[in-house]
């Protein structure tokens, strides 16, 4: 039976994910398959490349920089997250990512994305971070806040809006057997959010406004379906043990370390049970 590994999103929050991938990369916790959305997509590039630490270094060196993430970015081009910035500067210069060590690895690695135009989510396969850099910021292009993305003549925003924790979507891909990690802890439940506002903003896109109107229903549905594969023992989930203190979009370093750190500690704290689960 393959083993997958589910990554949620969840903008800055998504920094918990990159605590638990260290401690993964540190004891060897490997999978045959990684499957992300948004910021765990972004995540997961790290993991795959082996590059432990990379994560929260750029985040927390990056993250009140208004190059990385700004109101003033978001007037001047339309995205709140510094586009230029973010998926190449940082990348190709300041925090160098190591895509060689990325298509070496040569795990099946796929990023969640919302078709505008069916209001489907679509898992596209990422084999050359550096060529296929627009899939990642499809996946992690925030509604309202950011422009449309287009690849091969598709339109795509975020696949949270679509797919937030693609667990079934990976299982029907083959992947039997999933490790999920989620950004949310066990009592969140979402709430309806900006329903107008997605159906007027996205009305040349009914399929997409109607999905993002009701994400929430959609994003609860899957909390309990998790919950219940849980318990048949079909998943393994690893999520915060205490509520995330901050938002999609902190800008506070230290607040964003506190998240990393609280990752690092429930994977310690799961580990052992974890690789027993693995080698079943």
């Amino acid at each position: 039976m393959k083993t997958g590994l589910v990554l949620e999103g969840g903008g800055v929050r998504g920094i918990y994910t990159a605590g638990v991938l260290d401690v993964f990369l540190e004891n060897k916790v490997t999978f045959d398959g990684v499957i992300g959305v948004s910021a765990g997509a972004i995540h997961g590039c790290s993991y795959l490349s082996g590059q432990h630490g990379r994560s929260i270094r750029y985040y927390t060196s990056y993250c009140s920089d208004p190059r990385f993430m700004s109101v003033s970015s978001l007037i001047k081009t339309g995205d709140l997250v510094g586009v230029d910035f973010c998926y190449h500067e940082i990348p190709e210069k300041l925090d160098i990512y190591d895509n060689e060590a990325f298509k070496r690895c040569g795990v099946p690695f796929y990023a969640v994305c919302s078709n505008m135009e069916t209001g489907k989510a679509e898992c596209l396969q990422i084999t050359d971070m550096n060529a296929q850099i627009d899939i990642l910021r499809a996946s992690a292009s925030m509604p309202y806040i950011s422009r449309i993305v287009t690849i091969d003549g598709k339109k795509y925003l975020d696949g949270g809006s679509t797919d937030s924790i693609p667990v079934e979507a990976f299982q029907k891909m083959g992947y039997g057997k999933n490790v999920v990690v989620l950004t949310r802890d066990a009592a969140y439940r979402k709430k309806p959010e900006f329903r107008l506002l997605a159906k007027w903003m996205y009305r040349k896109y009914p399929a997409f406004a109607k999905v993002q109107a009701n994400r929430y229903l959609d994003y609860n549905r899957t909390v309990g379906q998790i919950l219940e594969m849980e318990r048949q023992g079909s998943i393994f989930a690893i999520r915060p043990s205490v509520p995330p203190a901050i938002g999609r979009m902190e800008k506070d370093p230290e607040k964003v370390r506190k998240l990393y750190d609280l990752g690092r500690e429930d994977a310690l704290r799961v580990l052992a049970d974890l690789q027993d689960w693995l080698q079943k």
